[in-house]
């Protein structure tokens, strides 16, 4: 619900969903009270229009706009009222009255109750249409972006078994182990889950199998990470020893990490997010911006006399210098530091910057230090697409201009979408 979505997205996403309230048809009118009074816990009928931000089913009661989890365009829905506030609702499914032309039966035991996928009820088609919309309503909505063109979607090779990096939640007290539960901090108990390429499933059947429940407090967690050849990098929040190291080649590249430090988690798509965010360019010099252990970095080495990579993380930074000294380029530095501070502090003026952020986003004053640097071309990474609408317009009122949306599925029954954004200005170095 609206009440589990906090921070910077949390506030950017409810201007979305107050946004589609003003969008009511049913609900516009002269008149701003309610003729019908609705309460928490009313069941009410009503029927999906399409899937917005956070993968919501979006629909319309009279004067009453409903924002329901786990639904499908065209879904004739019986839902149950969870939160109100004036004009809008959050509610839950009650009964499928009818189900849509793209509703499909979810292939795990765990959907609905497990929090961490929630596409599984639609086709893979309706999901990538889906996605394609979730960032068009986010540019349009919180941008205030006037789209031109088509955005262009990658579709994952596989629709389940590709996540080659998971996180789970132990619980010792009721011998769980498995996922958080949707909107809450209880755990699921998970024997088996779709979306885990193959050694991680193998790895979740045998720490389930091993587990010495006497060993962990009640509560853990474990981070497991898939490399080549099957091999697998574990880490617990109670362990001592260090996560052991695997690699990935992708790309033509060579990236070794671990547990303990963040790689895409479907290494299907990794050349495509390669080749969108660096293809085609080249020149004198490029930052790397939350570099991490040098995903991108590599390639812009390939095709920069000069990179800067900036990464706050200590393992990431450490696994990047392994990984440039490998392949015995020597035109990189890399910088332990946090953006914010490294735009603050630097001097140099690059051609071509490409910033890949977390979830949360950008630090306080990022895009404006980049804007101020006037780097000629762009290249913006996003997982979230709340957040890149609300730096793009920072960008495009800066002097930039898009020059190409690509999404990547990396991320297949769950709303969540990677992104790459193209930018251009004619000022620059």
């Amino acid at each position: 619900m609206i009440g589990f979505i906090g921070g910077a997205i949390g506030a950017l996403l409810y201007n979305i969903f107050s946004n589609f309230v003003g969008g009511n048809e049913i609900g516009r009118g002269r008149e701003h009270s309610l003729s019908k009074i609705y309460t928490v816990g009313d069941v009410i009928d009503f029927r999906v229009e399409k899937i917005v931000p956070r993968g919501y089913g979006l629909g319309f009661v009279e004067k009453l706009t409903v924002f329901v989890p786990l639904a499908a365009p065209g879904d004739h829905l019986r839902v149950r009222i969870t939160e109100l506030k004036k004009r809008t609702a959050f509610a839950e499914i009650v009964e499928v009255l009818s189900p849509g032309p793209d509703r499909v039966k979810p292939p795990c035991v765990y959907f609905g109750t497990c929090g961490g996928c929630n596409f599984q009820q639609l086709s893979y088609e309706a999901q990538l249409r889906a996605k394609v919309d979730i960032i068009a309503d986010c540019l349009t909505r919180i941008g205030k972006i006037s789209l031109k063109g088509d955005i262009q979607i990658i579709p994952s090779p596989r629709e389940y078994d590709y996540r080659s990096r998971v996180r789970w939640q132990l619980e010792t007290r009721g011998r769980k182990f498995g996922y958080f539960r949707r909107d809450s901090h209880e755990i699921v108990d998970i024997e088996s889950c779709p979306v885990l390429a193959p050694p991680l499933e193998h790895t979740l059947r045998n720490i389930r199998a091993n587990m010495d429940w006497a060993n962990f407090p009640n509560d853990a967690e474990v981070v497991a990470a898939a490399g080549d050849g099957g091999s697998v990098s574990i880490r617990s929040s109670v362990g001592a020893e260090p996560a052991m190291e695997i690699a990935v080649s992708a790309a033509g590249e060579a990236y070794s990490f671990s547990a303990e430090a963040f790689f895409q988690a479907n290494q299907l798509l990794v050349p495509a997010l390669i080749d969108k965010a660096t293809g085609g360019a080249e020149g004198a010099a490029a930052f790397d911006l939350y570099s991490g252990v040098g995903l991108f970095t590599l390639p812009l080495a390939r095709r920069f006399d000069s990179v800067i990579a900036v990464e706050g993380d200590a393992v990431a930074v450490d696994f990047a210098k392994r990984n440039l000294k490998a392949t015995g380029l020597g035109n990189v530095r890399i910088r332990r530091s946090g953006v914010g501070r490294f735009l603050g502090e630097n001097a140099v003026k690059p051609e071509f910057l490409l910033i890949d952020p977390p979830r949360s986003g950008t630090e306080r004053a990022t895009i404006a230090a980049i804007t101020a640097l006037a780097p000629r071309n762009i290249s913006y990474v996003s997982c979230e697409p709340s957040i890149l609408a609300r730096d793009l317009r920072q960008l495009l009122d800066g002097g930039y201009s898009i020059d190409s949306i690509t999404a990547l599925d990396l991320f297949p029954q769950t709303h969540h979408v990677e992104t790459v954004v193209r930018l251009s200005t004619k000022q620059g170095p």
